[in-house]
Parts: C-alpha cells; structure tokens; sequence
C-alpha cells in the first residue's frame, strides 16, 4: 500500500512538471521585433561619361545649319539610378542648360565653332544624388586648322571668398586646357575695377602672385593665348580682404 501511494505522488509530480514545461516555460523563437517596414533606397553611382569625349573636338552630329547641330551625349548607366539631369555649359557664355533624361543619353542642339562643357547626376526617388565629372569638348565648325583654347578654369582665390585682413599677398591659380595642345601663354588681368582691366603679369604658368591689402575688393581674370594666335577670356572671379 505504501509503494502504491508513493507510485501514485510520484507519478502526479511529474505530470505537474511536464504540464509546466510545455506551458509555461516559454518559447524560445526570438522576436522578430517591430516591423522595419519599406525596404531603404540605396543612392545611385555617378555616371561614367563617354561622348562627346574628354578635350576632344566633336565632329559627330547632325549639322541643322551653319551655327548649329545636334549631339547625342552618351554616357554610361549608373546602378541604382532612374533618371539622370545632363548640364550643359557654353564656356564663352557661361550659360548653362540641363536636360532629364531616363536613358543614357541624350539628344540636345547646341551651338558649332563652339567650346563646351558637360556633366550628368544620376538619380532615383530617394534624396542622394550623384555628379559625374566634368569633361570639356570643342563642337566643331566650318573647317578650321586650329581651335582657340579652352577659357581657363579659375580655381583660387574661389568664388566670393573672404581672407583675412593679415592678408598681404596671394596666389591666384587656375587651369588650362586646348584641343590643340598649344596654349603659349596666359595674360592675368588683376584688380579693383569690374571687370579688371590692368594686366600685371604674363607667364606661361598656371599662377601668378599678386598683392592685396584689407578692405578692399578684388576681380580677376585670365586671357589665354596659343601659338596659332588664338585666344580665349575667362569668367571673371571676385574676392575680398577683410
């Protein structure tokens, strides 16, 4: 009798502990946590560019009258993009007109005899973007045996940029550039008047120093001469000493 009742306990203490396991031990698949809901936009890639090609001189197009033809810039896709915006930049103007495409190209007219140059951001429903680079081409004209430069690029002092009074001299620097590969030299017009009309200095480099005192504001620009006689006028840059 004493065995059974012990059978007996034993037995319902196990089917307690069992009972137990299989309810109220919990579950052991982890929690998926809160819904992440829609999946992230990943930022498109720039666009690698490919015609009309690096300082080259285009002669591909469509010739719609004796100032003008159509060029079919191309470039190549750039992953994660839906859209791209192409710039387009007349350097003599420096006027400059943007075009969307879906594709990797695109058709615009622009004018012949004419320097430009171009870039494209690529884009998708997300904010981010991203910018080529910028390439220079020379659409070409009537038939010529030589290309005036590329206006030169102002690089320092940048746009409206402000220096400190303590400034007493400076470098103005920029960069060059011609179909032809024959820039000769580059006339550096310097100072307060707008635009600047004094020449201070010629030189067959990509800078010039030149002196500045506080308080005052300062132009610049740069004409570029080849050894065909040809030239090309810059933009002009502004900056100040305070």
């Amino acid at each position: 009798m004493k065995k059974s009742i012990k059978y007996i306990f034993g037995g319902v203490v196990l089917c307690i502990f069992m009972l137990n396991c299989s309810s109220g031990g919990g579950d052991d698949t982890p929690d998926p946590g809160p819904d992440p809901g829609p999946g992230t936009i990943n930022p498109p890639s720039a666009a690698t560019l490919a015609f009309p090609e690096q300082n080259s001189e285009c002669t591909t197009g469509s010739n719609l009258t004796s100032t003008e033809s159509t060029i079919v810039f191309n470039w190549s896709d750039a992953s994660n993009a839906t859209s791209y915006q192409l710039f387009v930049k007349n350097l003599n103007t420096q006027n400059t007109e943007n075009y969307t495409s879906n594709v990797s190209e695109r058709s615009v007219t622009i004018l012949r005899g004419t320097p430009y140059s171009w870039y494209v951001v690529s884009r998708n429903s997300g904010t981010e973007t991203a910018q080529s680079p910028t390439w220079k081409f020379y659409n070409a004209g009537e038939a010529i045996s030589s290309y005036a430069p590329f206006p030169a690029e102002l690089v320092a002092p940048a746009l409206s940029a402000k220096l400190e009074a303590s400034t007493t001299n400076i470098s103005l620097e920029w960069n060059g550039e011609d179909v032809d590969d024959d820039i000769e030299t580059y006339d550096v017009f310097f100072g307060t008047a707008n635009p600047p009309t004094e020449k201070v200095s010629t030189t067959s480099n990509t800078n010039a120093s030149v002196n500045v005192s506080s308080g005052n504001t300062y132009y610049w620009r740069i004409i570029t001469h080849d050894q065909q006689n040809n030239n090309s006028e810059s933009q002009v840059f502004q900056f100040s000493v305070e």
